[in-house]
C-alpha cells in the first residue's frame, strides 16, 4: 500500500513544482510577488503604454485638485460679479475632468465586474458633466457678449447639472439593460460590443455639438472684451471633437486590423487622458487665470478714482500737509499786516493804502443848488500819497465850493451865461 502513495506522490510534486515555475515565469517583470494579476499593466515593463498613462493620469488628477482649491480660494478675491457667478460651474467642470484622470486606471488594469460596470457608466457620465459645464458657460457667454449681463449663477449651474443628470439616467438605463442581459444568457459581464458602447454615448456626442455650435453665435457680441472666453470654449470642444472622432475610428475599425480586442483599452484609456489633459490647459488655466482679473468698467473706475481707497500713504498726505500749513501760518504772524492783503494782477493797486471815499467833482457841485444842505462836511480829495487831509483845509475848500455854487445861481437868474470861477482858483495848499 505504500508503493502506490509514493509513486503519486513523486509524481504530484514534480509537476507542482513545475506550475509553480510556469506562474513565476508568467509575472511580468517590474511587478511584486503578492500582486494580483489584475493590476499586470500597472507595473509590467513590457507594456510601457500602462506605465505611461498611469503617470500622466496621476500627474493630471493632482493637477485638478489643486486647481479647484486655487479656483475656490480665489472666490473672496473675484471682483466681477459676472465671473463669480461662473465659479461654481468651474468646480463642478473640475470635478468631472478630476474623474476623468482617476477613471483611466479603471481601463489600465485588466477586466472584472466591477470594472466592467464602472466603465461603462462613468465613462458617459463624467464626459457628460464636462461638456454640459461648457454647454451652459457659452449660453451665459451669448448674454453676456450682447447685454454685458449674463444668467445668474444658479441657472448656469443648474443647466449644467439638468444636462448632465440626463446621460446618467441614460446611462444607468443602459448598464441595467446589458447586465440583466448578459446574466440571463449566462454571457461574459464584460462582453459588450464596440458598436453598442459607443451607440450609448450620442448624448454626449450631442453635448459636445452643441458646446461648439453655442459659442460661435457670441463672437458677435457688442462687449468683445468676453471674446477671450468664448476662445477657450471654441479651441476646447474644437479638440474634444478631433479626439472623439480618432478614437471612434480605432475603436470600431483600426483596432480590428491592428489585433483585435487587445487594443481597446489602451485606446478608450489615451482618449480619456488626452481629452482630460485638453480641458485643463485649454480651458481650465485659462479660466482659473482670468477669474480675479478686472473688467474694463472697473479698471476704468480705478483710473478715474485713482484715491478711491484710504490708504497709509493717502493719511501721510495729508498730515504733512496740515503740518505744512500749520507752520506757514505761525510765521506769518511776525509779518506785517499790508503783506497779508493779496494783489489782484486786474487792479492798480501799487501797495500803499488809500482811502476810497468819494470825492465829488466841479461839475456835480455847479449843478447842484444850495438848497442841498451845508457843506461842513469832511470830504477828503484822493491823492496819489497816503497822507490825511487836514481839517481846516477841507472847510476852507467847502467854503469856496458855496460861494461858487451861489454865485452861479445869481448868474442864472440875471440871465447872463458868464462861467463861474472855479472854487479851486483860490488854493491855499
Amino acid at each position: 500500500m505504500a508503493t502506490p502513495w509514493l509513486l503519486l506522490m513523486s509524481v504530484w510534486l514534480p509537476l507542482s513544482l513545475l506550475s509553480a515555475c510556469q506562474a513565476e515565469e508568467a509575472r511580468p517583470s517590474g511587478c511584486g510577488t503578492d500582486l494580483p494579476s489584475l493590476y499586470y499593466n500597472l507595473c509590467d515593463l513590457s507594456a510601457a503604454w500602462g506605465i505611461v498613462l498611469e503617470a500622466v493620469a496621476s500627474f493630471g488628477a493632482v493637477t485638478s485638485f489643486v486647481l479647484t482649491i486655487i479656483l475656490v480660494a480665489s472666490l473672496p478675491f473675484v471682483q466681477d460679479p459676472r465671473k463669480k457667478s461662473l465659479v461654481g460651474t468651474q468646480a463642478f467642470f473640475l470635478l468631472g475632468t478630476f474623474g476623468l484622470f482617476c477613471l483611466t486606471f479603471d481601463f489600465i488594469v485588466k477586466q472584472d465586474f466591477s470594472t466592467c460596470a464602472s466603465r461603462r457608466f462613468l465613462f458617459g457620465v463624467l464626459f457628460g458633466i464636462c461638456f454640459s459645464c461648457l454647454v451652459a458657460h457659452a449660453l451665459t457667454l451669448n448674454f453676456l457678449a450682447r447685454r454685458n449681463h449674463g444668467l445668474q449663477g444658479w441657472v448656469t449651474f443648474g443647466v449644467a447639472l439638468l444636462l448632465a443628470l440626463v446621460e446618467v439616467i441614460i446611462n444607468a438605463e443602459w448598464l441595467l439593460i446589458t447586465l440583466v442581459r448578459s446574466s440571463g444568457l449566462s454571457q461574459d459581464r464584460c462582453a459588450v460590443a464596440n458598436e453598442d458602447f459607443v451607440m450609448a454615448l450620442i448624448f454626449v456626442m450631442f453635448l459636445l455639438l452643441a458646446a461648439f455650435a453655442t459659442a460661435w453665435p457670441a463672437l458677435c457680441g457688442r462687449y468683445k472684451h468676453w471674446r477671450k472666453h468664448i476662445v477657450f470654449i471654441l479651441l476646447t470642444t474644437f479638440l474634444s471633437m478631433t479626439i472623439w472622432v480618432v478614437w471612434i475610428i480605432m475603436y470600431l475599425y483600426g483596432n480590428r486590423q491592428r489585433g483585435g480586442q487587445a487594443w481597446d483599452d489602451p485606446t478608450l484609456a489615451i482618449a480619456l487622458v488626452a481629452n482630460a489633459c485638453v480641458f485643463v490647459f485649454f480651458y481650465i488655466i485659462p479660466e482659473v487665470s482670468h477669474v480675479t482679473r478686472l473688467g474694463p468698467e472697473q479698471a476704468y473706475e480705478d483710473n478715474m478714482y485713482p484715491t478711491r481707497g484710504v490708504g497709509y500713504e493717502t493719511i501721510l498726505k495729508e498730515q504733512k500737509s496740515q503740518s505744512m500749513f500749520v507752520e506757514n501760518k505761525a510765521f506769518s504772524m511776525d509779518e506785517p499786516s499790508s503783506a497779508k492783503k493779496p494783489v489782484s494782477p486786474y487792479s492798480g493797486y501799487n501797495g500803499q493804502l488809500v482811502t476810497s471815499v468819494f470825492q465829488p467833482t466841479e461839475m456835480a457841485l455847479m449843478h447842484k443848488g444850495p438848497s442841498e444842505g451845508t457843506y461842513d462836511i469832511f470830504l477828503p480829495r484822493a491823492t496819489a500819497n497816503s497822507q490825511v487831509i487836514s481839517s481846516a483845509n477841507s472847510t476852507l475848500r467847502a467854503e469856496d465850493a458855496y460861494a461858487a455854487q451861489s454865485w452861479h445861481a445869481a448868474a442864472q437868474k440875471d440871465g447872463k451865461g458868464v462861467q463861474a470861477p472855479s472854487p479851486y482858483s483860490k488854493s491855499k495848499w
